[in-house]
């Protein structure tokens, strides 16, 4: 029987006993355990949650029976390590504490969760905690500090500490510019201040063996480190940087088992694995890792549909949970305007210049917030990802998409209105020429001078694939900035098997001109592109004909000038 896929599953256990496909990253278990309060973060959607959920159990005594149906087939249950199945194992979910407006009611939200927490741990280890009596306070703090007290003094297996998300409700504050509010929350003799110093006199005191917290950012954990400076962020540690997310190897393997079991056409992989690297692949989270990772949940959303829809391309390769906030953007950059600016910038160069010094495993939340320091921010944010030891830009395609809706959205451009006309006529009559002219007419001319004085090749790129996709991803694969044999392809739409456009393709090649070199090449009176820029779109054609040599390829050439016009060429 055909495994699934887990998309959204957080459950290790579930992966298990309902038969999922599960890449395994369990060697990690051995890096892990050279610390002991390991502090590990990631951006969203890079499968925190169930690693959480395996560490949880692997490390459950209560779960030792079950150690060869759960770990049998991976590699740590052929080569385990000595702590295995020894802890009482105690998980707080802090994404589910509410973030509001008031510390008290923050206070109620953090209790509650922590209560659910401590009556699972109390209900599942009761044989080992026959002594526990409640204390007459049950705020968070007293109840982990009675529960402490009664491991020590009963002598029981030592606690297991995991604490997923942990700065999920202190970074909402962050981003709604509730810093009073933070920063009481980090300061002082505040409940989640007391609530890490038990989990510290704990770990001091043997009861608590060790603790694991994950996260997004590490500005809490620096802003608590009087309360809690025993935790170790290991983020840019190179030994367990592949930890979460996807390696090209084990994505090739993943797909590989796929169509293995659902008996997928050979043919049809070479596409799936070229949209997985194309939208999802990227994040080298230090200048010089050996492997770029892909976001393993996204991995999943595309894989999970290529699953029910029976080997159909999945359409829609965007998770909408992807997408971070662009009230980040704005507080990140000072407001709105220095935001459109930042926009701007990452819209027409790509990369952003970032200070290697600069990044740090902790840093404050006024650090955080420094102008020098937002290429970083970007980064832990997972907006951008390195380029080299000196710059930070885009990861792919998946991200720079979002991006061109950020600007779409601060520049207040309309992406909805009076579109249809232009994209019916594509689709009737597959006319790139005239496609380009609607967009040109109706997108551009929505930007505002200054910005448009300022664009350049890779803005028109990006903002007319960012239309594209929106309006066409049912009828074509569309994709910019594509890796072939003989170079990087500007932008290529490949018709998609059953559409009106399956067998054809388009490919585009994009030259920006200052108004001075387009009068110098008499521009306006040319009659078809110059030979260097067919060259070059001539070689990308071919290279799609050698991948794919049922495709009719149609090559252009489209010339944009600084503040003016273009000019459009079919060959």
């Amino acid at each position: 029987m055909a495994r699934k896929i887990p998309y959204a599953v957080a459950s290790y256990e579930k992966i298990v006993h309902e038969n999922y496909h599960f890449v395994d990253k369990t060697r990690f278990i051995h890096e892990l355990e050279r610390y002991e309060v390991p502090v590990f973060l990631r951006p969203r959607r890079f499968g925190k949650s169930l690693w959480c959920s395996i560490l949880e159990c692997y490390y459950d005594i209560q779960r030792k029976d079950q150690f060869d149906t759960l770990f049998g087939h991976t590699e740590i249950g052929l080569n385990p390590t000595a702590l295995k199945n020894s802890h009482l194992v105690l998980r707080f979910d802090f994404s589910k504490v509410r973030a509001s407006d008031s510390l008290e009611e923050i206070e109620i939200s953090f209790k509650e969760e922590c209560l659910n927490s401590f009556g699972l741990f109390l209900n599942q280890y009761r044989a080992f905690l026959p002594d526990f009596i409640q204390p007459e306070s049950r705020d968070a703090s007293t109840m982990l500090a009675r529960i402490l007290q009664t491991v020590r003094m009963g002598h029981a297996p030592p606690v297991h500490i995991i604490i997923d998300e942990y700065d999920n409700f202190t970074n909402q504050l962050l981003n709604t510019r509730q810093d009073r509010l933070y920063n009481a929350l980090t300061t002082g003799d505040s409940f989640l201040r007391s609530f890490y110093k038990v989990i510290k006199a704990g770990v001091g005191e043997g009861s608590v063996a060790r603790v694991f917290i994950t996260g997004v950012l590490p500005v809490t954990m620096d802003d608590l480190t009087s309360g809690f400076n025993i935790g170790q962020v290991i983020t840019l540690k190179e030994h367990v940087l592949e930890m979460l997310g996807f390696t090209q190897g084990e994505v090739e393997a993943y797909v590989d088992a796929i169509f293995k079991e659902e008996a997928f056409p050979e043919n049809l992989k070479a596409r799936v694995l070229e949209d997985l690297k194309t939208h999802y692949n990227g994040y080298r989270l230090l200048p010089d890792a050996e492997n770029p990772l892909y976001n393993s949940t996204i991995c999943n959303f595309y894989l999970n549909d290529l699953v029910l829809g029976k080997g159909k391309i999945p359409v829609e390769t965007m998770d909408d949970n992807l997408r971070v906030s662009v009230d980040w953007l704005r507080r990140l950059a000072g407001g709105d305007h220095p935001a459109r600016e930042l926009l701007e910038h990452l819209m027409l160069e790509g990369t952003l210049r970032a200070d290697l010094t600069l990044l740090r495993s902790r840093f404050s939340m006024n650090r955080f917030f420094s102008p020098e320091f937002l290429p970083i921010s970007l980064y832990y944010l997972g907006m951008v990802t390195f380029k080299g030891e000196f710059r930070v830009g885009f990861p792919n395609l998946s991200t720079k998409r979002i991006f061109a809706e950020y600007f779409n959205e601060l520049e207040r451009i309309d992406v909805s209105g009076d579109y249809a006309e232009i994209f019916e006529a594509f689709l009737e009559k597959g006319d790139m020429a005239e496609l380009f002219a609607g967009y040109w007419r109706t997108y551009v001319g929505q930007i505002p001078a200054q910005a448009f004085d300022k664009a350049n090749e890779n803005f028109f790129r990006t903002t007319f694939f960012e239309l594209c996709a929106r309006f066409l991803s049912r009828h074509l694969f569309i994709a910019i900035e594509v890796n072939r044999p003989s170079g990087r392809s500007d932008f290529e739409a490949i018709g998609r098997p059953g559409s009106r456009f399956e067998g054809k393709a388009h490919v585009l090649e994009f030259k920006h001109l200052s108004r001075q070199k387009a009068a110098e090449m008499n521009l306006e009176k040319m009659e078809g592109p110059g030979a260097e820029e067919v060259e070059q779109v001539g070689r990308y054609a071919r290279d799609l004909k050698a991948q794919w040599p049922e495709l009719t390829v149609c090559s252009h050439v489209v010339y944009t000038v600084a503040g003016a016009g273009f000019r459009f060429f079919s060959l």
